[in-house]
């Protein structure tokens, strides 16, 4: 039996499935490509993703999703999150009837605007309880170079949450754990579009007293959206709502921060994408996080400037995101 398959080799995918090993879990990576694999299996690499690591001898990959599955004690998702639905829709049944699932995703399914555990839940047709998600301050190349982090496993039920934080643990990486998935899936998706705002502001050459601004009142936001929808107020002071936060905001690592940038230099949505080598999941969530909040009434001026300068709306010169168009100044 295999401790935990990991699905999607990208660099989080790979990087989780490497501290999943470093913790003394038998672990299977799945990647899509063929070569990808073969690479990790014979090289210890995986050179698109994480150049210059060494991946550990008790990680194997494989490019048989079934296989992966199989014997799968923990199965952790690691794919885009617009293509998780077609995954699971695919091969689903091949997941043991006991193994927890496991979210390593940071996105809203676009149309539904369902979060991956409620996408999870939905297409496997599994209870809640057996649902995991993951999140918190995890730039995947420090984390793969083994500098010391700490995450959040959230489930509604706590034996779970117990069961992959004691999995998901090694020197340089611990699990904490709660009950409130909402907010910890809802932290990871949000402080998404608040690193989109700060690498926007970057790319057009504003400095820090803009990102700082950007950072607090993004955490307002972030907190208002999520409490709206059932989130505990606490979980986005912590590590999946502040930490992430702030790893995100402040990285060239980020890859929401990274498309942002490339906003703020001129650069189209089609031309971003184009040139980004990994999904910036942001990108994708705007839209479905624009409308949520509109049907809860919650107000978020930063992810609306945003949506702008993707439609071509708004200069990015013009973007000032920690700032409402009110005349009369406002309680923070």
């Amino acid at each position: 039996m295999v401790d935990a398959a990991v699905l999607g080799a990208g660099s989080w995918g790979t990087t989780f499935a490497k501290a999943l090993a470093d913790g003394g879990a038998e672990t299977v990576l799945w990647a899509r490509r063929p070569e990808a694999a073969r690479e990790i299996d014979e090289s210890r690499r995986n050179t698109r993703y994480l150049p210059g690591i060494t991946l550990p001898a008790s990680l194997h990959a494989t490019s048989d999703v079934r296989e992966a599955l199989a014997d799968a004690s923990q199965v952790y998702l690691a794919v885009p999150s617009q293509q998780l639905r077609q995954l699971l829709r695919e091969h689903g049944g091949a997941v043991r009837d006991d193994a927890p699932v496991v979210s390593l995703m940071k996105g809203v399914e676009a149309g539904t605007r369902l979060r991956m555990s409620e996408v999870i839940a939905e297409e496997l047709q599994i209870d809640a309880g057996r649902i995991a998600v993951v999140s918190g301050p995890n730039l995947a190349l420090e984390i793969a170079q083994e500098h010391p982090t700490a995450a959040v496993v959230a489930s509604s039920s706590p034996m779970t949450a117990r069961e992959v934080a004691k999995r998901a643990r090694n020197d340089y990486f611990h699990s904490f754990i709660n009950t409130d998935v909402i907010g910890t899936e809802f932290g990871g998706v949000l402080k998404n579009l608040v690193a989109l705002a700060i690498g926007i502001v970057d790319g057009v050459g504003y400095g820090e007293n803009t990102k700082a601004s950007i950072i607090t009142r993004g955490l307002a936001e972030v907190t208002d959206f999520a409490v709206a929808h059932g989130a505990e107020p606490q979980t986005m002071s912590g590590l999946a709502g502040l930490g992430d936060l702030i790893a995100t905001c402040g990285s060239p690592l980020s890859r929401n921060f990274t498309a942002g940038r490339l906003l703020g230099m001129g650069y189209s949505r089609t031309d971003v994408i184009a040139r980004m080598e990994q999904v910036a999941e942001g990108l994708a969530s705007v839209d479905p996080v624009a409308q949520l909040a509109a049907a809860k009434g919650v107000r978020m001026p930063i992810l609306e400037q945003v949506r702008l300068v993707l439609d071509g709306a708004m200069d990015p010169r013009d973007i000032a995101p920690h700032l409402t168009t009110d005349d009369e100044p406002i309680e923070e």
